[in-house]
């Protein structure tokens, strides 16, 4: 092996030496989240034999006081397990920052100049990573200036330069264009990695595996045998302190047009030619694709929205949506979507999605429930027989089930539905890797295939945008709404209801 490069037992691949530049490192994503990952990257050592990570913020710091935020910081942060100070230490001293305005050129000037005296001292060779953690405004500045300073080009023929975009990538389709039209002005399309940390974890990659690499279950996974998917996203939480930011957004940006829609792809694609990033983001978007639209009545069909209201959980009283710090008193903005989706393909047609997401609901869960269409119970006539399941738990616990029938002791024959599971915990052992270590370590490798592609981006806004259009000209309709720790508003189950089924509530 290379002296310049390091092959990690934990993450894949092979890593270079390389200078990560971070803007946005005084907020709270970048302390709570990216820093900590690559504290976990660089412990592994999964961001190359050598390297450097450059904040970069409006908050005047300097080096140290940036190295001291981001270590307090660090220290209460679960996902990648209890801080070894002597390791925090060692990745701190690769830790520098440059303070300075997104827009001015001046500061640019002085990042150029930080990158050179890091790269001769550290012999980094000039590959570069600029991630952008910071509010979505400013990303047009940022990458302008990255053009204008000569960034975006690699800094000798040896080296590379990626950027990584932070979701959301656009708030509709006419701006999610006018974005990737600016960034491929400035970089080409195979430097843009563009985030969805659900793409992260375990269980959803494994959703390929267990597809593909598993004879039993691909020749079910079609309209012959599977009767509806459901996909729930549900958080416990309310909006908490980005009541601000989710009067702009709401849960059908936030959430569907990203994460949940990225689940349904993964669920739904047709077998890649090989596991590489073009193959599989090929499949994802030919299902986005194949989605069928929505129009007026479309979204009075098949979309339910819903919102929090003031409720009483284990004795606690909480806020509803409109009473949070930040929010309109008489807004509209969703917080809960339910909806039926239909893909218009050979293997899914007449097979219905339902997906939902909201916030306040009764449990914390993501995960994706298969139903399988009931056998046709000749033998057993009369028998209460359940329909089988299959069910991929992506957080908070990993793991995948299968439900099937099975006869009750007894001398006669009664039938009831048991479940075999498997844990990702159980199965292979505690894991301390997050989602965005993942994520950072397949950028820094040149692996793609987990993150989202322009016209990927703009196939899922094109499926929301009718939704928002609906929504934004009905001013005088009113919003459902719905109790705290319950799944939801009543219209939610009207939807299956009318379909003759019901949502699995784990």
């Amino acid at each position: 092996m290379a002296a310049d490069t390091v092959r990690s037992a934990s993450y894949g691949g092979v890593t270079e030496p390389c200078t990560v530049v971070l803007f946005g490192a005084s907020g709270d994503l970048a302390k709570r989240k990216v820093i900590p990952a690559m504290y976990d990257l660089a412990v592994h050592n999964s961001l190359g034999e050598r390297y450097a990570i450059v904040g970069f913020a409006r908050t005047p710091m300097s080096d140290e006081s940036f190295r001291s935020t981001v270590g307090e910081a660090a220290k209460g942060i679960s996902e990648v397990g209890p801080i070894d100070p002597a390791k925090w230490n060692e990745f701190a001293s690769n830790l520098f920052y440059n303070a300075g305005d997104y827009a001015d050129p001046g500061a640019y000037t002085d990042l150029i100049k930080r990158l050179a005296s890091l790269e001769a001292s550290k012999q980094l060779g000039g590959n570069r990573l600029f991630y952008l953690s910071t509010p979505p405004e400013v990303y047009p500045d940022i990458i302008q200036q990255l053009g204008k300073a000569g960034l975006a080009k690699p800094a000798n023929e040896n080296s590379w330069v990626r950027i990584i975009i932070e979701k959301p990538f656009g708030r509709d389709l006419a701006t999610a264009k006018e974005l990737n039209k600016m960034v491929l002005g400035v970089f080409e399309e195979k430097q843009i990695y563009r985030i969805d940390h659900y793409l992260g974890k375990d269980t959803v990659q494994n959703l390929l595996v267990l597809r593909f690499g598993n004879g039993i279950f691909e020749p079910l996974w079609n309209r012959n045998y599977v009767d509806h998917v459901q996909i729930t996203a549900a958080e416990t939480l309310g909006v908490e302190r980005r009541g601000g930011f989710y009067e702009t957004a709401g849960a059908l940006r936030d959430m569907i047009q990203s994460h949940v829609l990225q689940l349904t792809s993964l669920t739904s694609v047709e077998p890649p030619a090989s596991f590489d990033a073009t193959a599989v983001r090929n499949e994802k978007l030919k299902v986005l694709q194949s989605i069928r639209p929505y129009d007026l009545e479309g979204v009075a069909q098949a979309v339910v929205r819903g919102q929090y209201f003031p409720s009483t959980v284990n004795g606690k009283n909480l806020p509803g949506y409109r009473q949070e710090p930040g929010v309109n008193p008489s807004s509209k903005t969703e917080t809960f979507v339910a909806m039926r989706v239909l893909i218009d393909n050979w293997r899914w047609a007449g097979v219905p999605f339902y997906l939902r997401t909201g916030k306040r609901l009764a449990k914390r869960t993501t995960e994706i429930m298969i139903q399988f269409k009931r056998a046709p119970h000749v033998v057993f006539r009369g028998k209460e027989v359940e329909a089988n399941r299959l069910v991929l738990n992506i957080q908070p616990d990993e793991g995948i089930s299968v439900s099937f029938g099975a006869k009750r002791p007894g001398t006669e024959m009664s039938i009831g539905n048991v479940t075999m599971n498997f844990s990702y915990r159980e199965g292979f052992g505690e894991s301390t890797r997050s989602a965005y270590a993942t994520l950072v370590n397949d950028c820094v490798r040149g692996d793609a295939t987990l993150f989202d592609r322009a016209d990927s981006v703009e196939a899922a806004w094109s499926l929301v945008d009718p939704i928002l259009d609906v929504w934004s000209a009905a001013k005088s309709a009113t919003v459902p709404q719905y109790e705290a720790g319950s799944w939801g508003p009543r219209e939610s189950d009207t939807l299956l209801e009318r379909d003759g089924r019901k949502w699995y509530n784990p």
